[in-house]
């Protein structure tokens, strides 16, 4: 009898121990909603395609552990309120994700030839693209295709259900290509090359010129002018604190696809992301196309959270699914969930790689 009241005791003290733990996750939880590691999916919302296409499409992430979907409507706030409250029906938060510097395709942009930016070598992105056909880049110097940019995001912004308008492509076209995508183009860049160095546009130039009382086209080597540097970090800087102040005009948050680490994102594209006036940044540590291995991602995901730790901003390591095997998925988000960071997000995921992401929560 002595025993079974002595075992009735500690089920007793197990029960209340549990009880207060589950007690405290609830409120940790409630209390610090950031807490909770976050699954992402980048989602290209094709035109004209079946709303059952679509709300497939959500159940699947839904039911493989997904918790907020990247939707890009190229920017179309009527086509995003549409697809949105599909994805919200399934239980999804909804980014509404957009081209924001490049602009392919933009039939307002188009019309007015002097919004793009101009290489060193004097190519304008209006018809003359660096790279690939579908960089169309804008002028953040530019004050008209400025607010343009500003007027899209707003009517994201403005969509009701949506958690962030989420800004890809905010940045200069790359100065340097990451190493693993040379070959792809048959290049060499071991210093600044004319056709790659934006922005020398009339409205960039002469903005400068009146900031600084320098002609940057009469310089010998621009690389070497960290003026000239610095006053293009400050023109995506201002595009993005502007979208900001838009976004949470309307109770929505701001969030943008970046590139790996703020030093790196300096050097490559014009892009110090760790001094912008927002909410969460999706680097995109895609470890293939720098030739890098798995390891590589926990370097780059807590540089980046070193670099942002006297800010509020959230950091959710993206990576780049099609070149990952099961096997390296799963070592892959284990690396993410050591280094810090408040999630992982996935571009292009693979049928096998469902069951992967499932498991691993």
């Amino acid at each position: 009898m002595k025993q079974f009241n002595q075992l009735l005791i500690i089920v007793f003290l197990v029960t209340i121990s549990c009880s207060q733990e589950k007690k405290e996750i609830k409120t940790a939880i409630e209390e610090n909603p950031s807490s909770l590691f976050k699954y992402w999916a980048w989602y290209g919302a094709g035109s004209n395609v079946a709303d059952s296409i679509h709300s497939n499409q959500f159940k699947k992430y839904a039911s493989s552990g997904i918790d907020a979907v990247l939707i890009d409507t190229r920017a179309d706030a009527d086509y995003l309120s549409k697809i949105a409250p599909l994805a919200i029906k399934e239980g999804l938060e909804v980014h509404a994700w957009m081209f924001t510097m490049n602009r392919p395709g933009d039939t307002t942009a188009l019309k007015h030839p002097d919004w793009y930016m101009v290489s060193r070598s004097g190519k304008s992105c209006f018809d003359d693209r660096p790279y690939v056909d579908y960089y169309q880049w804008l002028s953040p110097s530019h004050p008209e295709a400025r607010a343009h940019i500003w007027s899209l995001v707003e009517g994201l912004a403005k969509v009701e259900g949506i958690k962030s308008v989420h800004l890809d492509y905010i940045r200069y076209p790359d100065v340097f290509l990451p190493v693993g995508l040379l070959p792809k183009y048959n290049l060499v860049q071991n210093e600044e090359l004319p056709d790659f160095d934006f922005d020398y546009s009339k409205a960039s130039v002469e903005k400068f010129q009146k900031l600084f009382g320098k002609d940057i086209t009469k310089a010998e080597v621009p690389a070497i002018d960290i003026e000239w540097k610095q006053f293009r970090l400050n023109e995506i800087k201002a595009v993005v604190d502007g979208a900001y102040d838009i976004a949470h005009k309307y109770g929505k948050d701001l969030t943008a696809a970046v590139f790996p680490y703020p030093e790196m994102a300096d050097h490559m594209v014009r892009q110090r992301w760790d001094k912008w006036n927002i909410d969460a940044v999706l680097p995109m540590i895609y470890n293939n196309f720098y030739n890098e291995g798995l390891d590589w991602i926990e370097f780059a995901s807590k540089q980046g959270l070193s670099d942002l730790k006297a800010k509020q901003t959230q950091l959710h390591t993206g990576l780049y699914l099609p070149e990952m095997t099961d096997d390296e998925l799963v070592r892959a988000i284990n690396i993410v969930k050591q280094s810090g960071a408040s999630g992982v997000a996935f571009f292009a995921i693979q049928d096998s790689h469902f069951e992967v992401i499932k498991a691993s929560q």
